[in-house]
């Protein structure tokens, strides 16, 4: 069975707010989860005002909580943005209360990788 994702960037419509945007993520997630999709990518942006997903995992966070089998995760976290330990740190909270669900794809330059941190010690 092929297995699909969806990528949200949590998109502000126009006239619509910042909390619409979050409520019409997860809406997509548990629609994604009941349809048997493999994972849902949010996207990390900063300062654009139609794009809602700069605090990639609270939003992770948030949508994992709504949902209760699809792995979620990010669809790059900008590491020259932020503190690598502390990246490390919320995606290893993150997989402690959503076990084996959480994905981290970070970005480092023009290269992507994939960390799973489902079973990793921190």
């Amino acid at each position: 069975m092929p297995r699909f994702s969806i990528l949200d960037l949590a998109p502000v419509r126009t006239g619509g707010t910042i909390a619409e945007a979050y409520r019409n993520t997860v809406d997509l997630a548990q629609h994604a989860d009941r349809w048997g999709f493999t994972r849902f990518w949010l996207a990390e942006h900063h300062n654009m005002p139609g794009i809602a997903s700069a605090a990639t995992s609270v939003l992770i966070g948030h949508v994992a909580g709504k949902t209760s089998t699809i792995r979620v995760g990010s669809g790059g976290v900008m590491l020259p943005n932020h503190s690598p330990l502390v990246i490390a740190e919320q995606f290893g909270t993150l997989d402690a209360l959503y076990p084996g669900r959480i994905d981290l794809w970070r970005r480092a330059g023009a290269r992507f990788r994939q960390a799973n941190f489902s079973g990793a010690a921190f």
